[in-house]
């Protein structure tokens, strides 16, 4: 089964869940269906097209907001899924600072990486091998990189994540 975006009652992204579930906020009346997705539902009584994002009909509060967490996918999504080193098509993530001479494992020391420039860097910095990074790595911000460090964003949905998002990439 797919995955349908929920949005709060200002269009700001609050998750994903699956189409089952956004679809039984719908029947109770908790959630309106923004996009329908290609999938159909049969029963006896007829046909149902399933949401693809959905919006609730009441205001959700989220007290705390927190930092986008570090996750394989989610740097994919940041890098845009190349290797920061050469642009090829990125396989693995790599520690700009290696962790091995005192690199942390954070948003800004984090970089997507092909496995050709991952095993050639090893445990070497920047400076000794004279490479150079596209872009300075730094944590993403907006509510629409939660969204895409979790699971597998759908193409309908950047028009919703893009006002929340920095550069918001989806495949």
């Amino acid at each position: 089964m797919q995955q349908t975006l929920v949005l709060n009652a200002t269009y700001e992204p609050l998750g994903v869940v699956s189409e089952r579930r956004a679809l039984i906020l719908v029947l109770n009346s908790r959630a309106t269906i923004v996009q329908e997705s290609e999938n159909v539902l049969h029963y006896a009584g007829g046909d149902l097209t399933l949401p693809s994002v959905i919006k609730l009909v009441k205001f959700v509060r989220i007290p705390y907001r927190h930092s986008v967490p570090l996750s394989r996918r989610a740097l994919f999504a940041r890098d845009g899924g190349r290797c920061v080193y050469c642009s090829a098509p990125a396989a693995s993530i790599d520690h700009v600072l290696p962790r091995s001479r005192g690199g942390a494992h954070a948003w800004e020391n984090v970089v997507s990486a092909c496995h050709k420039c991952n095993h050639a860097k090893a445990d070497k910095t920047l400076k000794e091998l004279g490479w150079k990074l596209r872009h300075i790595p730094r944590e993403p911000v907006g509510a629409a990189w939660r969204i895409l460090g979790t699971g597998r964003p759908d193409s309908r949905w950047a028009q919703y994540l893009a006002p929340f998002g920095d550069t918001v990439a989806i495949a």
